[in-house]
């Protein structure tokens, strides 16, 4: 049975990721909050802080980050310190034969403190990872990641659907500008994936890398990680409208600091390379599942 290691095992990603994956590996994890679901072993690390763990993993699938841009352009150094300086801590320290990494579409454009900092982070880890400790490695730069299975909470609060979440029980969602004229009604638009498709994309790296015919081990590979299909912010807020019936009001703020007009992938490489389907692109499933998270039903 695989080992796998995965640092950020308490939020939102992690543990849906620690669900799929506890029936066929190994699952350790590492966070400095207590997890949603217990893996085998629970690492309380603060990452921005050097650590040791004796154990070596099969992989290490590294989550963990600051991931809020807004706040990430009130308090820029902590996420240069998080994003950056605690990736270069987890891949220095940590022992494994495959290094998978999550970044992120906004160090695409570097709008934003937290893009640039997941785009050094994304720099250190391939100087690192071919120079200095040769380690096949894929990253993955996520898009807006959405929806909910087995009862997991979202842990966003920048996010769109813990907001829209909230909203149901405020009656008011706020929309950050509306004269983008780069979409038909004014905002932003964005790559939505449901994050069980996220998941499973990240097994399937862990179990391709290294055994592929067309990319022999040691493998170093970058991939956009989003369905290539971009939705406004105001056709999501619809759309849950017309499933929920709420928000009662939703009201128009200013543009936020580092919130990039269009943001879709290119997964062109991604769906060619690792032969990957998505099983949840169709935007009222992935509503329809963060709803039934809301209601309690998995």
């Amino acid at each position: 049975m695989k080992k796998i290691l995965i640092t950020g095992n308490s939020g939102y990603i992690g543990s849906h990721l620690t669900k799929m994956l506890q029936d066929e590996y190994e699952v350790h994890g590492l966070d400095i909050n207590p997890p949603q679901l217990l893996p085998k072993t629970h690492h309380k690390i603060d990452i921005r802080k050097l650590f040791n763990i004796e154990e070596e993993y099969d992989a290490v699938i590294h989550l963990a980050a600051l991931v809020n841009v807004g706040e990430s352009e009130q308090i820029p150094i902590q996420y240069y310190i998080t994003n950056l300086n605690g990736t270069m801590n987890v891949i220095n320290k940590v022992k494994t034969k495959n290094f998978i990494f999550a970044s992120t579409g906004a160090a695409e454009g570097c709008a934003s403190a937290y893009g640039i900092s997941k785009r050094a982070a994304e720099d250190c880890v391939v100087e690192f990872c071919v120079r200095h400790k040769p380690t096949p490695y894929t990253m993955f730069r996520f898009y807006n990641v959405i929806g909910s299975s087995y009862g997991i909470k979202p842990t966003n609060p920048d996010g769109l659907m813990y907001n829209l979440l909230k909203a149901k029980d405020t009656g008011t969602f706020t929309i950050f500008g509306n004269d983008y004229v780069e979409s038909k009604d004014g905002t932003c638009v964005r790559d939505y994936v449901h994050v069980n498709d996220i998941a499973r994309a990240l097994i399937h790296a862990d179990t391709w890398i290294g055994t592929s015919i067309t990319h022999p081990a040691p493998g170093h590979h970058q991939y956009n990680l989003g369905s290539g299909v971009g939705y406004s912010v105001k056709e999501i807020v619809d759309e849950f409208t017309k499933q929920v019936g709420n928000p009662r009001n939703i009201v128009y703020g200013p543009r936020r600091i580092g919130d990039p007009p269009y943001l879709v992938a290119d997964n062109e490489k991604f769906q060619r390379d690792l032969f990957f389907q998505y099983k949840h692109n169709n935007l009222s499933e992935i509503i329809r599942s963060a709803w039934e998270y809301r209601n309690g039903r998995k």
